[in-house]
């Protein structure tokens, strides 16, 4: 008797995991059909993010989200055609007009009525740059009148701060990497965007002699920056959210911002399960 129970669940259990088997190749293979419909994957890289992206002194695309579309595409069995863009507000347009399969973007709701995202990979900081002489010293004093901030235009920036923003007024401008350029050449108050850019930006121009920039304190928000696909990709969306999981646990994401010099990025949190 205790020989045949245990037969049964040795049986039973053995289905389970044929069960569980197939279905996470089912999985695959619907996400590789979403996600390779061209005959390869078609990944939207923004070079306009340093966190994520830059060229290589060949020009080719490097950084972690450049690492991460190409172990998926080797992981589905599709050849990989990086797309660069300079602005996530491009990276957000391409998405919706479904001229790439996947993108690494910042998570917000007014994007996610075209795309659905995995959970985050990294976590990254919004920060404002301001001159010397300036008299903000806080990020609770930047929204007043008079104030003006440059933003990118379609950014993770651009649209918190225009969801948050009374007082202060958005000068938007096409790509984030010339938000300080702009903030200089206009004379405004304030710039936001990436702190590490921002930081760069002020180090390379204070150290010409020039500008006398600083920034304030702190972060004025927090963005996390995940991989998206055209809405109403299911099969490719819980794919990847999957695959961004495991890439997390693994070391793969810290090893790749290691790899790439990027400070001041986090690896995001497992996802939380309900």
């Amino acid at each position: 008797m205790n020989l045949t129970r245990r037969s049964f669940h040795g049986a039973a259990g053995g289905l389970l995991l044929t069960g569980c088997a197939s279905i996470r190749l089912d999985t695959r293979a619907a996400a590789i059909a979403e996600l390779g419909s061209t005959g390869k994957l078609r990944a939207a890289i923004n070079l306009g993010n340093p966190i994520l992206a830059s060229r290589e002194p060949s020009g080719e695309p490097q950084g972690v989200s450049v690492d991460l579309a190409r172990e998926a595409a080797r992981r589905l069995g599709l050849p990989i055609e990086l797309v660069p863009f300079n602005s996530a507000g491009n990276v957000v347009e391409a998405v919706k007009a479904r001229q790439v399969d996947l993108a690494f973007v910042a998570i917000d709701p007014v994007r996610a009525a075209d795309t659905d995202y995995t959970a985050p990979y990294v976590v990254i900081e919004g920060a404002y740059l301001v001159r010397n002489e300036s008299p903000l010293q806080r990020n609770e004093e930047v929204d007043r009148a008079g104030t003006r901030i440059v933003v990118g235009r379609g950014s993770a920036y651009d649209l918190y701060l225009t969801r948050e923003i009374k007082s202060a007024t958005l000068v938007r401008i096409p790509t984030s990497p010339e938000v300080t350029n702009q903030f200089i050449a206009q004379k405004l108050e304030v710039a936001a965007g990436v702190r590490q850019q921002l930081e760069a930006d002020a180090m390379r121009l204070n150290g010409s002699g020039g500008a006398g920039l600083r920034m304030l304190p702190g972060r004025f928000m927090v963005i996390e920056q995940a991989m998206g696909v055209p809405k109403g990709r299911l099969a490719a969306q819980a794919w990847l959210s999957s695959y961004i999981e495991e890439m997390k646990a693994s070391g793969f994401v810290a090893a790749a911002l290691q790899r790439h010099g990027i400070e001041g990025a986090s690896v995001a949190p497992p996802r939380a399960h309900s």
